[in-house]
């Protein structure tokens, strides 16, 4: 019996490709769908969070993650994790993927596919809201999607966006939100909110919101007005209505219905759009996209 491989960080990465990742989320969603559980573990602030994932024909996944929010005071991160995966035939583990590879490609991944069935084609402008560490991988997952786009950044302290802008050669900084929002294509929102940061009357026809920085109950990125105003799609039911503030809170207020979410991956055919139409995805993750993404690093790596 051969010891499971173990993938870091640099040697994982070396083998990606953003738009392989979005053929291997249409494999995985071709599949029977997929069985997921999370359980939390809590001391003080500190957090354990296990996702597990079931696809029949791809395997199993556990993905740990520790969230201690004392460890920045340190300048540690304050998120940790490890994914193992294991074979679909055997329940063996095969492989224990770096956490930080996973969630990289696993979140900007799953915008980007979304981005795919939903923004049009020849989107030119593209404006990422917050400048943290998912903003630096949707540059990069973006531009092999979008590669004629360009790229702007907007983040409530500017200074931290200049930083990142003096890193990334040819990223923009906005200084005014409102009017970077009615100049975008696509909009993505990456910061960590309770209360909207974008307004549905600032958008304009035509555009795609990708919504990714809102995962508890009481976070929201956008208002009322941006959710009645576009056609909403999700990366998955499970793990985002019940869940998620995004759509959790206007859900329970009546603000919109169960009929207006029109479709999750496992309906490729529910994304459709209009030239004029706003369209909205909530990128809520889960552990079934961690499974596929995973899968999709261990068999890269092999074959490399």
């Amino acid at each position: 019996m051969s010891a499971p491989a173990v993938i870091p960080f640099a040697e994982g990465e070396a083998a990606l490709d953003w738009l392989g990742l979005c053929a291997a989320f249409e494999a995985g969603h071709a599949r029977p769908r997929a069985e997921i559980a999370d359980t939390f573990l809590y001391r003080g602030e500190d957090t354990l969070l296990n996702r597990g994932a079931w696809i029949d024909g791809l395997g199993l996944a556990v993905k740990a993650a520790t969230i201690f929010p004392g460890n920045t005071a340190a300048g540690q991160p304050a998120v940790n994790g490890a994914v193992n995966l294991f074979s679909d035939t055997t329940g063996m583990l095969e492989a224990v993927v770096d956490f930080h590879l996973v969630t990289k490609w696993k979140t900007a991944g799953d915008s980007l596919y979304g981005a795919r069935m939903l923004a049009r084609p020849e989107s030119r402008e593209i404006l990422i809201i917050g400048a943290g560490t998912v903003a630096r991988s949707l540059i990069a997952a973006y531009g092999a999607g979008f590669p004629e786009a360009r790229v702007t950044i907007w983040n409530r302290s500017p200074a931290r966006a200049e930083e990142l802008a003096a890193e990334v050669p040819g990223l923009r900084v906005a200084t005014d939100l409102e009017a970077a929002v009615a100049r975008a294509d696509i909009i993505a929102t990456t910061t960590m909110a309770k209360e909207p940061v974008l307004r549905g009357d600032w958008l304009r026809p035509g555009q795609h919101l990708d919504l990714i920085g809102a995962y508890r109950p009481d976070m929201r990125e956008v208002d009322d007005a941006a959710l009645t105003r576009a056609r909403i799609f999700v990366d998955s039911f499970d793990t985002t209505l019940g869940h998620i503030g995004e759509l959790k809170i206007p859900l329970e207020a009546g603000v919109i219905s169960r009929a207006d979410v029109l479709g999750d991956y496992y309906d490729p055919g529910a994304f459709t759009r209009a030239t004029e139409d706003i369209t909205i995805l909530k990128n809520g993750g889960g552990a079934h996209l961690d499974l596929m993404c995973a899968r999709y690093i261990y068999e890269a790596w092999r074959g490399a």
